[in-house]
Parts: structure tokens; C-alpha cells; sequence
């Protein structure tokens, strides 16, 4: 069988959806990455993948530019002509699926996140809306990462019930990520793994750290991620170099790996305004590690509150310092029993086999 995966990056592709593919190709289908061009567009044609390069800008909306994606990817479908495709991420799931509808081409959606579009009342949440209502009547089926976002879409009848479904994200390979032993630092590290866009609660994290400070609270606060000023909701890199400058972060730029920093650290922080199913939490869990996250979609379902880290209220700054001092304060063997609570979370509900069994079974259904 032909199969298509369709995202906004190679890098996305490579570093999510490994498993996936390998376990795809492994069944004997061939495999066709459809992503813009990258570093990782390479890795994926080394492993196997046959590689078509899409012009794709997944920041913001334009209706000449998405107009154009939806005809270059019908192009695309329509030379490679794939048994199924497999979208992920916002424009694949909408534009992909006009081109896959016009071509009689069965398609199985990812909604990974709502991100920015649905967190703000207005006309472009509007018109994002309507989108959606318009593209998902034609998916053979559409996967969700958390039941909030699922029950959302069917509220607002953007999408039929027995088309829904919920998978658990990406899920994670556990034996890539493997329980570390929690570090005895001499001072506390705190590490937010993340674009540096401001709905991953970057400047809140910033602020926090400030009323920490003042309070006397020793410990090291790290910051692993790309620059992302592109992003209509990207942190300016000047921003950020005052922060560095100022003592604020420990700013450890971009790494193709993050175990070993995940690894050092003494609890992961992300205090994101609303997720999918968050790969960074997912990664953090599965290498035992506490948590301080923001009780919102996708977070509250990798995180339980007093379980395997604290859960704070979106976009609080002194409710994030409460529960990040609260963590400091937590004895050692407490701080460790959360970490060892959090690998079994991903044990007993996000391994990537439940993410991979479920796509296995899909394709063969509706090719």
C-alpha cells in the first residue's frame, strides 16, 4: 500500500512520527513524506521514505498562499497517488483534505492542538471554524490527542461524532526514554523545553522566576528551545538576549537531543496555554521527572495534580511560582515518587505501540 504523511516539517515527521513510519514501512507499505524542505527531509529518505517537497507557511492565514498549498498539494496527490494519506498539524488537515477530496483519496486526520486559533474569540477563530467544519466532513476518520478538544469540535458541530476519535498523541518510545535516576543538585534546575512562542507560557515562566528571586529562592532556570521570531506569536530574539543578559535564564539554545537535559534536571516546567497531548511532558514523565504545568488541555491529561507533579492556573504568575517553589520545597523522596508516578502514566496510557496499532488498523480500513 502507498501511504502519504503529510506535516508543516520534515523535522516534525523524523522526530514525532518515527515510530510510525518505520512500523509502516516494516508492513511492507510504501511510505511518502510530504513536508517542506529541511535538515531532516534527508534522514527520512535515508530511512526508507520516498521524499516530495511542498511549499507549506504554517504561520498564520493567507488566502492566497493556502489557496496555493491546496492546489499544489492536490499536484502532488495526484502524481503520487497514494492508497490513504495521513495529515497532521492545522493546513495538512484543512487544505490536504480538499486536495485529497477532489482526488477521491481516503485521508485519516491528526488534530495534534488548537493552538493560538482557538484560545481567542475573533474573526480569524472564526474563520478557522468554519474551515474546519468545511474540510472535516471528508476525512475517513479524525484523531484527537484529549477528549477536551475532541468534545469542542463536536459541540460546536464542526465535525461528526462517528468520525471522532482519541488517540494519545504521538505516544512515546519507552525504551528511548528510558526512568532516570533524579539528580541531587546542589542547586535546584528547572528546565522549559519549547519554541520560544509566548502560548507556551514563556513570559509567564519569565515572571515567575522574577517573584521567585525575590523571595529568596535559589535554583537554576533553564530555557531549551528554537527562537521561533517568524512565528506571529514568536518572543523577539532581543527579548530574549536581555533575559540572558540579566541573569534571568539559562538559555541552552536548539538540541537535536534533550534526554541528557531532561536528564539533569530536577523538574520540567511548561506553562502552555492549551496542547494536544505535549511531547516535552510526555518525554519529561517517561524519564521520571516532576512536573509543573498549567491545568489546561493536554497538560491536565499527562500531569495529575499532587501525582506526578503541580498543576497551576493559565496564565498566573504567582500561582506558577507557588507550585514552582512548592517543588523545591518537596522532600527529595517525594520529588521522586512523582517522577516514578509520571513513568507510569506514559506506561499505562501513552505508549507509542497503542499510537502505532491504532494507525495499522485505520489504513487497512479505509484504503
Amino acid at each position: 500500500m502507498k501511504i502519504a504523511i503529510v506535516l508543516n516539517t520534515s523535522w516534525n515527521i523524523y522526530n514525532f512520527r518515527l515510530g510510525l513510519v518505520r512500523s509502516l514501512i516494516d508492513a511492507g507499505h510504501e511510505i511518502i513524506a510530504v513536508a517542506p524542505h529541511d535538515d531532516y527531509s534527508s534522514k527520512l529518505i535515508e530511512m526508507g521514505c520516498r521524499y516530495e517537497k511542498v511549499t507549506m507557511d504554517s504561520r498564520g492565514a493567507n488566502p492566497v498562499k493556502d489557496l496555493g498549498l491546496t492546489i499544489e498539494l492536490f499536484r502532488i496527490y495526484r502524481r503520487i497517488k497514494p492508497d490513504v494519506i495521513l495529515h497532521f498539524t492545522i493546513k495538512p488537515n484543512i487544505y490536504g483534505t480538499f486536495a485529497a477530496k477532489l482526488l477521491g483519496i481516503p485521508t485519516i486526520n491528526n488534530v495534534c492542538g488548537l493552538g493560538t486559533v482557538f484560545l481567542n474569540k475573533g474573526i480569524v477563530s472564526f474563520v478557522a471554524k468554519v474551515m474546519y467544519k468545511l474540510a472535516f466532513r471528508f476525512p475517513a476518520k479524525v484523531l484527537f490527542q484529549n477528549d477536551q478538544d475532541k468534545k469542542l469540535f463536536i459541540t460546536e458541530k464542526l465535525i461528526k461524532d462517528e468520525i471522532a476519535e482519541l488517540i494519545p498523541g504521538s505516544g512515546l518510545n519507552l525504551t528511548k526514554f528510558l526512568p532516570q535516576d533524579l539528580p541531587e543538585n546542589k542547586r535546584f534546575t528547572f528546565l522549559l523545553v519549547s519554541r520560544l512562542i509566548h502560548d507556551k507560557g514563556i513570559v509567564e515562566y519569565i515572571e515567575a522566576i522574577k517573584l521567585l528571586r525575590a523571595r529568596g529562592v535559589e535554583a537554576n532556570f533553564q530555557i531549551l528551545g528554537a527562537i521561533d521570531e517568524v512565528h506571529r506569536r514568536g518572543i523577539p530574539a532581543d527579548v530574549i538576549h536581555s533575559w540572558i543578559d540579566d541573569g534571568i535564564i539559562e538559555y541552552l539554545g536548539r538540541v537535536r537531543d534533550v534526554r541528557s537535559y531532561i536528564k539533569n534536571a530536577d523538574c520540567i516546567v511548561l506553562p502552555s496555554y492549551r496542547e494536544g497531548t505535549p511531547r516535552t511532558l510526555l518525554e519529561a514523565a517517561g524519564m521520571a521527572r516532576p512536573i509543573v504545568t498549567t491545568n489546561v488541555a493536554g497538560c491536565n491529561n499527562v500531569v495529575k495534580d499532587s501525582f506526578n507533579g503541580f498543576l497551576c492556573n493559565l496564565k498566573d504568575i504567582n500561582d506558577l511560582a507557588d507550585k514552582m517553589e512548592k517543588m523545591v520545597k518537596l522532600p527529595f523522596m517525594e520529588r521522586r515518587q512523582f517522577g516514578l508516578n509520571g513513568r507510569k502514566l506514559v506506561e499505562q496510557a501513552y505508549d507509542e505501540h497503542v499510537v502505532i496499532d491504532k494507525y495499522q488498523e485505520l489504513v487497512n480500513k479505509v484504503a
